[in-house]
């Protein structure tokens, strides 16, 4: 369907088209980075803004291309920008075009400290803890990262089982910006209903933290209609790589909205607002449901942003709000 044959809301005008898996990403300076898979999924490319409201008509600079064949050949997708360990780097999935499946998660490196300017390098696959045999054997992708206490954690997508596989959220350390230093740990497998629509997902890790607790967010089922958001949260004080330590919440916590003309919404961050307090969430979801073929090749799924509110308890609260009411960017 052409993005303009659907019927328009005061909720479902995009902030960003045509960029799926959208991550934002404010540095210390206050520059604020763009980046996203793009329709093709052939290139990673990156804006850069003094502002979110700047992100919108930055221009956008191809910062890496496919390769013509074998690994990282097709399906670049939702690439992540970070800071860490004194560099920058990119983390996002790449397959093959011989094997359009076989996913695997990538590390792209910044030589310089200038992310817009400065020459990209790769460091290849991202590799497990040297005790680990089972992390990154299989389709793998959607990977962010987050520091807590001075350490990096490393939290990702992967398939496991025979036939039609599951995708679960895993968790580990890191020792270096491409490597962890611990084991796998199962975060989360696709429980409920609502995780198993079509496929059996659990897939978009992004961090918030507030109040004393870290909540996890997450996308589930198909990429059509009924892609959603579940969350998950953890004490600020717990071990984090103690799977007993974190809750699934039973529910959704966001999920298509036929009267405001939002569908799929998922694959999400987080980023704060211009105020350096108000905690934004920035996703993506289309402004119909009638594709045509399979929902991933579908290049409307258009970034969005939403202010995040806390219930009594200090848990976020996620409500589609009118495009007028963005001005907090």
């Amino acid at each position: 369907m052409n993005k303009d044959n659907y019927i328009h809301t005061p909720y479902n005008d995009e902030w960003i088209a045509q960029r799926a898996d959208p991550f934002v990403y404010r540095h210390t300076d206050g520059t604020c980075y763009f980046t996203a898979s793009v329709p093709a999924y052939d290139r990673i490319i990156l804006r850069a803004a003094n502002d979110l409201g700047g992100l919108v008509h930055a221009e956008e600079k191809t910062l890496w291309v496919r390769h013509e064949s074998g690994p990282q050949s097709i399906h670049i997708w939702a690439p992540e920008i970070h800071y860490l360990f004194g560099g920058w780097y990119i983390y996002y999935a790449a397959g093959d075009k011989d094997d359009i499946w076989n996913i695997r998660p990538y590390v792209l490196h910044c030589k310089g400290q200038n992310p817009m300017k400065d020459e990209w390098e790769e460091l290849g696959m991202m590799q497990a803890a040297d005790s680990d045999e089972f992390s990154f054997h299989a389709f793998s992708l959607d990977a962010t990262v987050f520091e807590h206490r001075g350490e990096w954690y490393y939290i990702w997508a992967e398939k496991t089982g025979v036939g039609r596989q599951i995708s679960n959220l895993y968790i580990g350390k890191m020792a270096a910006a491409n490597k962890l230093c611990t084991d796998q740990v199962l975060l989360t497998t696709p429980d409920y209903d609502w995780e198993r629509v079509d496929f059996w997902v659990n897939e978009g890790p992004a961090i918030l933290k507030h109040d004393g607790k870290i909540f996890l967010t997450f996308s589930a089922s198909a990429t059509g209609a009924c892609y959603c958001m579940g969350m998950m949260y953890i004490d600020e004080n717990a071990d984090l790589l103690d799977s007993h330590a974190w809750t699934k919440l039973r529910h959704s916590v966001l999920k298509t909205d036929e009267e405001k003309g939002i569908y799929g919404p998922g694959h999400n961050c987080f980023v704060k607002a211009e105020d350096g307090v108000t905690d934004l969430c920035v996703y993506h979801a289309r402004p119909y449901d009638e594709i045509i073929g399979d929902p991933l090749y579908d290049p409307n799924r258009h970034a969005r942003i939403m202010k995040v509110t806390y219930d009594e308890k200090g848990f976020p609260v996620f409500v589609y709000q009118k495009v007028e009411e963005t001005e907090y960017l």
